[in-house]
C-alpha cells in the first residue's frame, strides 16, 4: 500500500488508536471505583495480554524466545506498560479523566527530545518541530495552569511522569524490539504478560484490598483491558513499527479531543469554549508532526501492513 491509500490508510489508523487510548482515560476512572490503582493495573495487562494471545494464537504466531528478546521486552514493559498504567491510576484519583488525557498528550514531545538525544531522530523538519511546539501550546491552553492558585499536585505530577515513561518506553522500544525478525503481534503479546509479571509485584503493597462489587466499574475493567490495552497496545506496536515511535507518539496529541469529550459527557467534567480553542490548536500541531522529510519517506522501507496479523 502506497500513495494516498498508504496515507489514507495511516490516517485511519491513527484516528482508531486515537478513540481508543483516548477512552482509556475514562475507563480508568470508573474502574477505580472497584479496584486499587494496583489490583487496576494489573488486571488491564492481564486482560490485555490474555486478548493478544488470543489474536497471536489466531493468527498461528509464537511468542518470542531467547534471553535478549525477553530481557528488551521487559524493559519496555516497565517504561511503556507496569509504570504508566500504575501512575495513571494513582493520579486520576484526584485528577479528571479529561486533565489526565491532556497531561498525556506532552508524549510526543519528551519522545523526540528522546530521539533527538539518542540520535534516533535525526534531520528533524522544522514542520514537525514547530507541530509538536503548537501541540503543547494548545495542551498548556485546554490545562490553563495560571488558573490554579497553587500546584496542580501530586496526581498530575504522576501523569506526567508516565507521559515521559511512555516516550522512554516507544523510544526503547523502536531501537531494541520492532524490526528485529519478530512479528509485531508476538511482541506486543509477551510485553503485556512481562508487565503482568512487573505489575503483579506490587500486589503486596497495593492489590490486596477487598474488590468493590460496583458493577459499571467491573464492567470498565473489561473494556479498559482489552481494547484500551490489548488491542490498543498492539496498535501502537504497529504504528512504531511502520512510522517510527515519535510518529507512534504524536497520537497522544489527539487525546485530549477524545478524553475531554468524553469526561464532559459520561462524568460531567467541565467543557469550555477555551478547552475547545485549545484542542483546535493541538489538532493543528498534529497535522505538522507528521510531516516527514522526502529523504526520509523514499528510503524508508516497505513493512507488512495488516493490523492483526
Amino acid at each position: 500500500m502506497n500513495g494516498t491509500a498508504g496515507r489514507t490508510w495511516a490516517w485511519a489508523r491513527l484516528g482508531v488508536l486515537a478513540l481508543l487510548w483516548g477512552s482509556t482515560f475514562l475507563w480508568i476512572k470508573l474502574a477505580l471505583t472497584a479496584l486499587s490503582p494496583a489490583q487496576l493495573t494489573f488486571a488491564r495487562c492481564v486482560l490485555g495480554a490474555l486478548t493478544l494471545l488470543a489474536l497471536c494464537l489466531g493468527a498461528r504466531q509464537r511468542l518470542p524466545h531467547g534471553r535478549k528478546i525477553w530481557g528488551h521486552l521487559f524493559v519496555a514493559a516497565f517504561f511503556c506498560n507496569a509504570l504508566p498504567f500504575f501512575l495513571f491510576s494513582i493520579g486520576e484519583q484526584s485528577v479528571d479523566s479529561g486533565v489526565a488525557g491532556v497531561l498525556n498528550a506532552t508524549t510526543p514531545l519528551w519522545s523526540l527530545l528522546i530521539g533527538i538525544v539518542i540520535g534516533t531522530e535525526r534531520g528533524v523538519h522544522p514542520a514537525r518541530l514547530g507541530g509538536l511546539l503548537l501541540g503543547f501550546a494548545g495542551v498548556v491552553v485546554i490545562f490553563a495552569p495560571w488558573q490554579h492558585a497553587g500546584p496542580v499536585g501530586w496526581g498530575a505530577f504522576a501523569i506526567v511522569v508516565a507521559a515521559a515513561s511512555y516516550a522512554i518506553g516507544f523510544v526503547y522500544m523502536g531501537r531494541n524490539l520492532v524490526g528485529k525478525g519478530a512479528a509485531t503481534i508476538s511482541l506486543s503479546t509477551a510485553q503485556l504478560f512481562a508487565a503482568a509479571a512487573l505489575t503483579a509485584l506490587t500486589l503486596p503493597a497495593d492489590g490486596l484490598a477487598p474488590v468493590q462489587a460496583d458493577q459499571r466499574g467491573l464492567i470498565a475493567v473489561v473494556i479498559l483491558g482489552v481494547l484500551a490495552t490489548g488491542i490498543t497496545f498492539h496498535l501502537t506496536f504497529r504504528i512504531i513499527a511502520d512510522e517510527g515511535a515519535t510518529n507512534a507518539a504524536t497520537v497522544g496529541y489527539l487525546l485530549p479531543v477524545v478524553s475531554v469529550v468524553l469526561g464532559a459527557i459520561v462524568l460531567d467534567e467541565g467543557f469550555s469554549v477555551r478547552v475547545a480553542a485549545g484542542m483546535v490548536v493541538v489538532l493543528i500541531g498534529v497535522g505538522m508532526t507528521r510531516r516527514r522529510n522526502p529523504a526520509v519517506e523514499t528510503s524508508r522501507t516497505t513493512k507488512e501492513e495488516d493490523v492483526l496479523q
